[in-house]
């Protein structure tokens, strides 16, 4: 978000997304191994040399009828988690869109209700904590009793480092700000974000709503209130910040813990914190050179990327971006082939988005390829839920919709170590 301001979790072994780098794997893999039948290392093996290879290879090779019959492929995630998803009831299908607020402080009765009644899928700690690592323990260990739909919550929290380090205390590593993370040695950055994702996954924590991919213009960087003037940016060139986003993304991987890059398309050139007001970019284009950071850290296998709830007049001024289907499905999914979690910065408490009814922010959230809400405030929880059953309600499409996100969230709590969606 913008600033709204324990056993260590393995991932499973099926990923999210089937992705072009597997594929490829698995294609060399069936090439070496039919190489190694029938290849010499010079020119045309000679008769004998032929009919030897023949008889050795008959003699090894069993009869059709007794052959064992090849291990079937698994199914992707993506397919299983999806037939998962249709499994539930729309009602519990939407609640598995939404992540509700809950205070690092304690879980107070209001929110468990709110979770409880709303079979909502997922929580993220809110709030500044300097208790420790017990305490947050304790609050995700009560999160971990309560399992909507049967299915359990998944914990999330903004921990990027700097004036943005939700939890600190005993247990947790004093997070330098962006700017100086992006300023290590190269890999360095990588092995510090494992440790301070192993410090996450060992309190019950799934996933970092980090890192920040927003790239600050040098000559902006004390005027851009949500990123540049609180030191989140890893720095002021697409280069450098693409680097430090792929190293931040795969420590935390390391770790056991999902990602998401924020805040999509970007927020680098604005002057308002969408936390505070209405901001409005007025420079960035569909073509953006700075939206290869994002590239970049989908590349690297980022599980979420978070959508800006700021308006970019050059793409699509008509609305913020949190709803608008250029940004989400055509840029995201179109042209830069993400088909992980699209997650929205908060609807709940954030300023930028209070003159739409709450009902309304779902609603438009989900119609433009949105798959995961941030609510910051519970009591907007019934609304919202609501709003959006009642939607999938009025057309099969706007069902399909429904059930295309929720077995993206499942996937992701499956890539979290959480659920098996078989």
């Amino acid at each position: 978000m913008t600033g709204i301001d324990g056993t260590a979790r393995v991932r499973a072994t099926t990923p999210a997304q089937d992705t072009p780098g597997t594929l490829r794997r698995i294609a060399a893999a069936a090439v070496c191994a039919s190489a190694l039948v029938g290849c010499s290392t010079g020119g045309a093996p000679d008769s004998a040399s032929a009919n030897v290879a023949s008889e050795t290879l008959s003699s090894v090779t069993p009869d059709a009828a007794t052959a064992p019959s090849p291990s079937p492929s698994p199914t992707p995630a993506a397919v299983r988690c999806r037939a998962k998803a249709d499994s539930l009831t729309t009602q519990q299908q939407a609640g598995q869109l939404f992540m509700i607020g809950v205070s690092t402080s304690g879980l107070d009765s209001a929110t468990r209700k709110a979770i409880e009644s709303g079979a909502i899928g997922s929580a993220v700690l809110l709030g500044q904590s300097d208790a420790g690592a017990s305490q947050i323990s304790a609050i995700t260990s009560e999160l971990g009793t309560i399992q909507p739909a049967g299915m359990p919550l998944l914990i999330a929290v903004d921990q990027e480092g700097g004036q943005v380090q939700r939890l600190k205390g005993q247990g947790f590593s004093n997070i330098p700000p962006a700017i100086k993370q992006g300023a290590l040695a190269e890999g360095q950055l990588r092995t510090q974000a494992q440790t301070w994702g192993k410090e996450l996954a060992d309190i019950g924590i799934h996933y970092d709503l980090a890192p920040v991919a927003d790239v600050v213009p040098k000559d902006k960087q004390g005027s851009n209130a949500p990123i540049g003037k609180l030191n989140r940016n890893f720095g002021n060139d697409v280069a450098g910040v693409g680097s430090s986003v792929v190293e931040f993304t795969q420590g935390m991987q390391d770790a056991g813990v999902a990602t998401s890059l924020k805040h999509f398309p970007g927020l680098g050139e604005v002057t308002v914190n969408t936390d505070h007001g209405v901001a409005k970019d007025t420079d960035i284009t569909v073509d953006d050179e700075s939206l290869e950071t994002f590239r970049k850290g989908i590349e690297a296998g980022a599980d979420s990327v978070m959508i800006s709830s700021a308006i970019f007049t050059r793409i699509d001024p008509d609305q913020e971006g949190v709803f608008s289907k250029k940004i989400v499905t055509d840029m995201l999914r179109g042209d830069l082939g993400f088909q992980g979690v699209a997650i929205s910065d908060d609807l709940g408490a954030a300023v930028a988005v209070g003159e739409v009814k709450p009902g309304d922010r779902a609603v438009r959230f989900f119609a433009a390829g949105g798959d995961l809400l941030i609510n910051a405030d519970p009591k907007l929880m019934d609304e919202m839920l609501e709003a959006t059953v009642a939607w999938a309600a009025k057309d099969p499409g706007n069902a399909d919709r429904l059930a295309e996100s929720a077995g993206r969230v499942l996937a992701l709590k499956e890539s979290a170590g959480i659920l098996t969606c078989d």
